[in-house]
């Protein structure tokens, strides 16, 4: 396992689209690996694979509850709406107060490549949504609240 190295908002690849996993091998289990220790070591609630310059649709969350590896993760259901302060990673020492639903469900597939289910309210709502929207080039920038000065 190995720190690897966080884009910043600066670089062009972060609003690029990630391309599905087809391939659930070593290499897929050793970027995912690494992510997670690179999410903890930058004490981050999530990091997608373009954060570290890997355009694959892979992403770990942790919420305070738990590990989530999601690969070629899709929102299948969003409920309610939610606005609070969002940041992240690639734009250090930076925030804004971001629209997201209040409960999504998605679905994912393992690091083996077996489909699942996740739920998540609050928190880990806009998480899933955040980490997800990096995977089509989306920052959460592009999804501030319209009462922002």
């Amino acid at each position: 396992m190995a720190i690897r190295k966080i884009i910043t908002k600066e670089n062009p690849l972060l609003r690029k689209s990630s391309r599905p996993v087809t391939e659930f091998d070593s290499r897929l289990a050793t970027l995912i690996d690494d992510m997670v220790q690179t999410m903890y070591k930058a004490e981050g609630v999530g990091l997608a694979a373009v954060q570290v310059g890997v355009l694959r649709r892979v992403v770990v969350i942790d919420c305070g509850d738990g590990l989530m590896e999601l690969v070629n993760p899709e929102i299948i259901e969003r409920e309610g709406e939610q606005q609070e302060v969002e940041g992240c990673l690639s734009l250090p020492g930076e925030s804004g107060v971001t629209i997201r639903p209040m409960k999504v469900k998605v679905k994912a597939q393992n690091r083996e490549g077996k489909w699942f289910f996740y739920t998540g309210e609050g928190l880990k709502a806009r998480a899933f949504c955040h980490e997800i929207d990096h995977l089509d080039g989306v920052l959460y920038i592009d999804n501030l609240s319209p009462n922002q000065n």
